[in-house]
């Protein structure tokens, strides 16, 4: 029976995968890399009511999602987001101009609760990244410098930007298990019953 997380301190950030769109086909998930930090906001949509000139009422609704990453991230990995590609070249050589193009994806991590022992999937189905490959090199650093990007989360065909999951409340074991490697809406969806 699922245990119901009522309280959650998240500590740690860790597994993140990427499951890229190549020719409009969803591959199966890669390690992303280390993570040293993960950080979003939302752009949100302002819908103003306004009566005899007046202000009477605000919504907002959620557009997309503004993330950005700090890792130690797989070079194969770089390369897909930014579009670095070998095309055309000798073998071992890539290039990166004005003709790269990044490739869509879903971002998924696990987000720890070491207090309580409890861990927390997350999600965004439709990733892409939101700057030009960006790079920082400093002679004499006592630690290697995590690389950061900064990705923009859309809505997927279900108007969803974010997914996230207790693993300990969930009854379908295969949702944690393909989390990282499959991630679609069919894996979390409630199918009917017949």
């Amino acid at each position: 029976m699922p245990t119901v997380v009522t309280q959650f301190a998240p500590v740690r950030i860790t597994n993140a995968s990427v499951q890229f769109y190549e020719g409009g086909t969803q591959k199966t998930g890669e390690k992303f890399g280390s993570l040293g930090s993960v950080e979003g906001e939302t752009t949100l949509k302002e819908l103003i009511k306004t009566e005899e000139g007046q202000e009477v009422a605000k919504r907002t609704k959620p557009e997309k999602m503004d993330l950005t990453v700090s890792a130690h991230i797989q070079t194969s990995v770089i390369r897909k987001i930014f579009g670095i590609s070998s095309n055309g070249l000798k073998p071992g050589i890539y290039k990166y101009g004005q003709d790269s193009k990044g490739v869509e994806f879903v971002f998924t991590a696990d987000v720890i609760d070491e207090f309580e022992d409890v861990t927390k999937l997350i999600a965004f189905p439709k990733c892409v990244s939101a700057t030009g490959f960006t790079f920082t090199i400093e002679n004499g650093a006592d630690e290697v410098a995590l690389m950061e990007v900064q990705l923009t989360a859309y809505p997927d065909p279900m108007r969803e930007i974010y997914y996230e999951a207790f693993v300990s409340e969930l009854e379908d074991s295969t949702v944690a298990t393909k989390w990282h490697t499959q991630f679609d809406r069919s894996l979390v969806e409630l199918t009917p019953e017949v």
